[in-house]
């Protein structure tokens, strides 16, 4: 299978010669066994958290929205300004209705997958982590009024560190990565009505941050930490910066 900006497709359709082999190995592996055997155990466990709140949510009203795990979670720059910073790291495990978590869902299995088995298992927790975060304070910094919710920042934050692993050469990918990236940034401004603009350019830009940290500081998981910690640090700043005057 090729991955491609709107999903997989075969070979027979691809419209090119495969040279991706050790991505879809990888992929391969990754989707059977969990554990030990399985090598996308952190990318199953981030979705069984996201759906599992869903069910949460629907089992105390029926209802994405106007429940307590929501109104405590969403993310609002008055309540941020207001000393609620959780909000930066809830918001990425809340969505608005099931086609925004389906959708979110099976990205994060698609590209969370691959960038697990690239990177191993707490680095791909810290990136995906730090990404959110960063998504939301890009989030706050575009439109802090807005509520805002949902994995996309953490799963652009994934496409950003795929994308200079791409150009790097660690995976072959024939520059699709790229063109998703390019894709999805279309359609995130395009409606940007709908999707949070902040969010998704903040995620790109923290995941970016970090993979190019990681590759340069590959032989201290201490300063792979002190990095992420930082970018982490900076995010926070910003949105301060953004939010302070709503209270």
């Amino acid at each position: 299978m090729t991955p491609a900006p709107v999903g997989l497709r075969c070979p027979d359709h691809s419209g090119k010669p495969q040279g991706i082999r050790k991505v879809t190995q990888a992929a391969t592996r990754t989707s059977t066994g969990f554990g030990s055997q399985y090598r996308n155990g952190v990318t199953l466990a981030l979705i069984a958290i996201n759906v599992g709140v869903v069910v949460v949510e629907l089992g105390i009203n029926g209802s994405f929205a106007n429940n307590n795990v929501f109104l405590k979670g969403v993310l609002w720059g008055p309540f941020v300004a207001d000393g609620d910073w959780w909000r930066l790291v809830t918001a990425m495990f809340l969505h608005a209705n099931f086609l925004h978590i389906a959708v979110n869902m099976w990205s994060l299995y698609i590209v969370g997958t691959i960038l697990e088995q690239a990177i191993g298992r707490w680095r791909f927790l810290l990136l995906y982590l730090v990404s959110g975060i960063a998504g939301s304070a890009g989030a706050l910094v575009w439109s802090p009024t807005q509520p805002t919710v949902g994995a996309s920042g953490a799963i652009f934050g994934i496409l950003g560190a795929l994308f200079i692993l791409e150009r790097r050469g660690s995976i072959q990918t024939g520059g699709q990565v790229a063109g998703m990236i390019v894709l999805n940034l279309v359609i995130t401004f395009v409606f940007s009505s709908y999707i949070s603009v902040g969010g998704h350019v903040g995620g790109l830009i923290g995941g970016v941050a970090l993979m190019w940290m990681m590759l340069h500081l590959r032989r201290s998981n201490w300063a792979i930490l002190g990095s992420g910690a930082a970018i982490v640090a900076i995010s926070v700043l910003i949105a301060y910066a953004k939010v302070r005057n709503l209270q």
